[in-house]
């Protein structure tokens, strides 16, 4: 049953994107996959494009003009994955960060288990992050729990970009009044659905930082996410 689709986002994932792909399709469970490519200069969309023609109407891409931040790929992905019949919208990131086995896991908490969206969590049970320097294991944990006293969500790990949503989320939710575009998208999701009553699940997984290509990780980001939190906090007080 193809009732689930992955929404991967890319800028210059030459190196990761072919086997990303291949892992993710070789899962006992069927995904579709949906690539939302920010006119890569490294050509990645060429390489997805050529691809499509060995995997056929289980692969798809959105080829956008400019990089124009992660937040605006997920949405442009959510968007198109309504127009269509799935069930279950997934957030993966290509460079093998998220293993795709996991990925079963977290369909079942929705499917199976009655989760409204489910996290692929690096912190629920521990720390489990593998060849991050500590400095940035410190700076991530330090940000979901930041998070966590700001908001009131008890999720541990606010930031993650590894999740399940079911449909009706994204149906509930106003994607265009989605503001964040770096880190700080993915608490101001989780936030949303949080406010909306949603059953929100952490699945344990193990984080492993990406072997090739570069992280685009940078100050304005971070900065987005702390001060971001801050406003998203206040409005909601005016929105009740």
């Amino acid at each position: 049953m193809k009732d689930a689709i992955v929404i991967i986002p890319t800028y210059n994932e030459i190196e990761n994107i072919e086997a990303i792909i291949a892992a993710i399709f070789s899962q006992d469970k069927a995904f579709d996959i949906l690539i939302v490519d920010d006119n890569s200069p490294d050509l990645t969309g060429v390489k997805v494009k050529e691809l499509q023609k060995q995997y056929g109407d289980r692969l798809f891409l959105e080829t956008r003009q400019e990089k124009s931040g992660l937040g605006t790929a997920y949405i442009h992905g959510f968007k198109w994955c309504l127009e269509r019949d799935y069930e279950y919208i997934f957030e993966m990131d290509a460079d093998f960060s998220h293993d795709p086995k996991d990925l079963v896991k977290l369909y079942e908490a929705c499917h199976e288990n009655h989760a409204d969206l489910s996290i692929g969590s690096r912190y629920v049970k521990g720390v489990n992050v593998v060849n991050w320097p500590l400095g940035r294991v410190l700076l991530s944990y330090g940000a979901s729990m930041y998070v966590r006293l700001i908001t009131g969500m008890k999720i541990k790990d606010t930031t993650a970009g590894f999740i399940c949503y079911k449909r009706s989320v994204l149906e509930t939710l106003d994607l265009n009044a989605i503001k964040f575009v770096g880190y700080a998208f993915q608490i101001e999701m989780k936030f949303k659905a949080y406010l909306e009553g949603f059953n929100i699940v952490e699945v344990p997984v193990i984080f492993t930082d990406r072997a090739k290509g570069e992280s685009k990780l940078s100050p304005n980001i971070i900065s987005e996410a702390i001060f971001g939190v801050l406003t998203m906090k206040i409005k909601s007080f005016f929105k009740k």
